[in-house]
C-alpha cells in the first residue's frame, strides 16, 4: 500500500523520466514536487526500500518495473475520472485536473473497473492523453507540435502539452479542441506566429508558444 504522497512521487518520476526511459535528478524532482532536495532524498530512500524506484548517486532516480506499474495505475485513475467529470457531470476540460488529482488516490480496483465499464472503456482523456488499461497498456499515436507541421498539410489535434486552465480557456476562446482539424496557411517571419484554418472554415492567427503546446497527427 502506498500513501498519496508516495503515489504522487512515482507519477512525477514516471513523467519526468519520459515514461521510465531516463533517470531524473533530485533537483528536477524537487522542482516538480515544489519541495526541497532534502525532502526528495528522504522520499527516495522510502521508495527504494519498497523497491519501486532505482537510485544511483550522481545519476538520479527512475521508477522500477513495480514502480512503473503503480504510476500507470494512478495515471489510469486520474484520466478516467477526468472523462467522468467532463462527460457525465458536465465540467469543462479546464476544471477537472485538480479534482482528478484527489480522486486518483482511491484504492478500490473494483470501483475503477466499474468506472471504466460505465464510461464505455475510453481510450483518451478530455485533453487527448491516452488512458492505460488495467494492465498498464495504452495506445500510442505519432504526434508532433503544430509548429513542426508542414504548411498546407491537414492535421488533427490529438492532445495538448499544457493542460493549465489559462491555456485551455484560450483554446476554447479561439475554437480549438481535441479533434479539431488544422491546416497551416502561413508562418509569419517576424515572430513565428502561425496563420491557420480550423475545420476548413475559420481562419485565425496563433502565437508560436500556443502552437508548440498543440500536438497534432496527420488527418
Amino acid at each position: 500500500m502506498f500513501s498519496f504522497v508516495e503515489e504522487n512521487y512515482l507519477k512525477a518520476i514516471y513523467h519526468l523520466s519520459d515514461h521510465g526511459n531516463e533517470s531524473v535528478s533530485t533537483n528536477a524532482l524537487a522542482e516538480e514536487m515544489k519541495t526541497t532536495a532534502a525532502s526528495v532524498s528522504d522520499m527516495i530512500g522510502k521508495l527504494s526500500k519498497k523497491r519501486v524506484v532505482d537510485y544511483q548517486k550522481y545519476r538520479g532516480v527512475n521508477v522500477s518495473s513495480k514502480g512503473k506499474e503503480v504510476a500507470l495505475q494512478v495515471i489510469r485513475k486520474h484520466r478516467l475520472w477526468e472523462v467522468f467529470l467532463v462527460d457525465k457531470l458536465n465540467f469543462h476540460w479546464d476544471e477537472v485536473h485538480d479534482i482528478a488529482e484527489q480522486l486518483e488516490h482511491i484504492k478500490s480496483p473494483l470501483l475503477i473497473s466499474k468506472l471504466d465499464e460505465f464510461l464505455d472503456f475510453p481510450k483518451h482523456d478530455p485533453h487527448g492523453d491516452p488512458i492505460p488499461d488495467e494492465n498498464g497498456v495504452f495506445a500510442t499515436v505519432k504526434k508532433i507540435p503544430l509548429t513542426e507541421l508542414a504548411p498546407d498539410t491537414l492535421s488533427q489535434v490529438v492532445t495538448v502539452n499544457d493542460s493549465g486552465t489559462a491555456f485551455l480557456k484560450y483554446l476554447d476562446k479561439v475554437g480549438i479542441s481535441i479533434g479539431t482539424k488544422i491546416q497551416i496557411d502561413d508562418i509569419n517571419e517576424f515572430d513565428g506566429s502561425l496563420d491557420i484554418t480550423i475545420n476548413k472554415q475559420k481562419s485565425l492567427t496563433i502565437s508560436q508558444t500556443a502552437a508548440q503546446n498543440i500536438l497534432v497527427a496527420n488527418s
